[in-house]
């Protein structure tokens, strides 16, 4: 463990309970064995003393003690380096490109979120042409093996597990299996929400939130 690791300090993870992103810092959280707070806020209604310590407005935010740091990528980075056992790899050039598809896999979060909120069919199947291109240049790289770059779990797995979630949620709610055409990440997905990390990184009453959530946006998913 790294000597910057400080077993006595304070971390919190200000959260919204239904946030993909904060899902991502949680798995690793919990993965990593870190004590943690984590602190609910309510995102349509910021308290003052979060927009005063988030420069975005946004979730997550880690408090690590007097320190603030923002955005679910550089949160989780972070966590790894002061703790063993690495979730990124040594090598340069895949570490670079793991980052990449984090990124990447943030704009497929993006997509599922848009194709969950859908107000009308034809809306939805728009938006689902979109998220179905995201997730087929995914399934063209995913491994075959147990997670996404091949044996050893990486954080480019725990930033892609709150995706799984919501697929889980949608299939097991709505009865549509958005993952019927993607073998690889639907395996991929069974074998991450197989982990205790990402099966206790959400609330659990997290499918009942979700779909009251989806109710109050108007979902389409909801209506069909």
């Amino acid at each position: 463990m790294h000597e910057t690791y400080q077993a006595n300090q304070t971390i919190e993870l200000i959260s919204f309970k239904l946030c993909p992103f904060v899902q991502r810092s949680v798995i690793t959280l919990l993965h990593k064995g870190i004590d943690f707070n984590i602190q609910y806020i309510d995102l349509a209604n910021k308290p003052d003393w979060f927009l005063a310590l988030s420069p975005l407005g946004k979730v997550p935010v880690l408090k690590y003690g007097e320190e603030v740091l923002f955005e679910s990528a550089v949160i989780n980075e972070f966590l790894d380096e002061i703790t063993a056992d690495s979730l990124m790899p040594s090598d340069p050039l895949q570490k670079a490109k793991d980052r990449a598809w984090i990124e990447y896999s943030s704009q497929v979060l993006m997509a599922q979120y848009q194709v969950s909120l859908a107000k009308t069919p034809a809306d939805f199947d728009t938006r689902l042409l979109g998220l179905n291109d995201k997730l087929s240049r995914l399934e063209s790289l995913t491994s075959e093996h147990a997670y996404f770059n091949g044996a050893n779990l990486a954080l480019v797995d725990t930033a892609l597990a709150p995706l799984f979630t919501r697929f889980a949620a949608i299939k097991q709610l709505f009865a549509k299996d958005l993952l019927a055409d993607f073998p690889r990440l639907k395996a991929l997905g069974e074998r991450l929400l197989a982990l205790p990390a990402v099966q206790k990184s959400v609330v659990e009453d997290f499918n009942q939130l979700y779909a009251e959530y989806l109710r109050k946006g108007e979902s389409v998913l909801v209506s069909a």
